[in-house]
């Protein structure tokens, strides 16, 4: 796999994933889903010409990225199986995001297979059907979710699953890391909720609730070897550095990519589908757009980029924290809530040593005030092109 030849030298001239938002059309409605996605594609998305461009642009990095097909539904588009292909053939490692619906058919898998995608990612929010399908508005979803997860594990495309962790399964994940790892998965991916797109704030779990979820995992992963990957929820890997090491005990496992230090910006880039290149898909702060915008060069250049990819530009207790560098909190999190990217994780129960807890009170007061003033918070923190 590409990421295990990256590290955090890497981060200033190459992103670790790209995503590649290929269309926002989906036969789903998601309460929580980022990118809104609607019915039918958007007249101004990327052409396919366009997407082959694009992933000609990723040449330019100094090292190849892993390339991540999202949406909406990938599947919507005709012209995917050949991105799969080109893109394999310029030695890119790519995978994929499909939505559970019928279009993920055992042919469309095997095709994928043989064009040779690297890893297929779905979404299982509930260790029961009445958990996930209340999350996806649409009943079955659950059960074409394990069809479409037998399917690929038959054919032997490696599969990933994704768990967003919010109000309507926080009982659940440690009935989900048993599912997950009796599912044959090589990656758990968990999701904590950034309030963008439809999910709101009510999705969203507190600090104190966000750490008891952090302590199930470590310790049902002490007798799992499945490697667990949190998204949107870097201080993750503040935990499992405070806790005690038994290593004669201690399962060995492989570290999932995102523990070196990635972060929205930071070895991550998303691209829309009408061309926005963002820090993320969860951080919808423009920086460009493509083809008239270089990925490679915003990613590289842009003002906010090199910000977040800098610990000591991080404001209030982050900017204090001696896990800034590995961990910086979720910096999407913290601008949807404040309308400043690089403000405090709101999130996090942790206070550095010496840290006067009263400064992100005034930090936030502040960040509230840019916020109430300018659209999406950033009115008064501009970017250059």
């Amino acid at each position: 796999m590409v990421a295990s030849a990256y590290s955090r030298s890497d981060f200033d001239h190459t992103p670790m994933i790209v995503f590649y938002e290929m269309t926002r059309a989906c036969d789903l409605a998601c309460v929580h889903c980022r990118a809104d996605a609607q019915h039918a594609c958007h007249p101004q998305e990327l052409s396919p010409a366009q997407a082959l461009q694009l992933v000609h642009e990723l040449l330019r990095f100094p090292k190849p990225p892993l390339l991540v097909l999202t949406g909406g539904d990938p599947l919507k588009r005709a012209d995917v199986f050949d991105l799969v292909e080109y893109a394999v053939a310029q030695n890119l490692s790519v995978a994929m995001t499909p939505s559970a619906t019928p279009l993920v058919t055992r042919e469309a898998i095997e095709r994928l297979h043989n064009s040779g995608l690297h890893r297929l990612a779905v979404s299982l929010d509930g260790a029961r059907a009445e958990t996930h399908d209340a999350f996806r508005k649409v009943v079955g979803s659950y059960q074409r979710t394990l069809e479409i997860i037998a399917d690929a594990h038959d054919i032997g495309l490696p599969m990933q699953i994704n768990t967003t962790i919010g109000r309507h399964n926080l009982h659940e994940p440690d009935e989900m890391l048993d599912l997950v790892t009796k599912l044959g998965a090589i990656l758990w991916s968990v999701f904590f909720v950034v309030p963008t797109g439809r999910a709101t704030a009510s999705l969203r779990l507190s600090a104190e609730e966000c750490e008891n979820v952090f302590k199930r995992l470590w310790q049902r992963t002490q007798s799992h070897s499945i490697p667990i990957k949190t998204t949107e929820a870097p201080h993750y890997r503040r935990f499992i550095l405070q806790q005690p090491r038994h290593a004669e005990t201690a399962p060995k496992r492989k570290m999932p990519p995102g523990q070196i230090g990635t972060n929205d910006g930071k070895g991550i880039l998303f691209v829309g589908h009408t061309g926005e290149i963002y820090p993320s898909g969860f951080l919808p702060i423009e920086c460009g757009r493509f083809p008239a915008d270089s990925i490679a060069k915003v990613y590289q250049d842009h003002e906010l980029f090199r910000e977040l990819r800098d610990g000591d530009r991080l404001h209030g207790k982050c900017g204090a924290c001696e896990f800034r560098n590995l961990c910086g909190g979720s910096r999407a999190r913290s601008y949807a809530l404040t309308g400043d990217p690089l403000a405090s994780e709101p999130d996090c129960i942790y206070v550095p040593d010496g840290y006067v807890q009263e400064n992100d009170h005034a930090e936030h007061h502040q960040s509230v005030m840019r916020s109430s003033r300018g659209q999406r918070g950033v009115a008064l923190r501009t970017y250059p092109e």
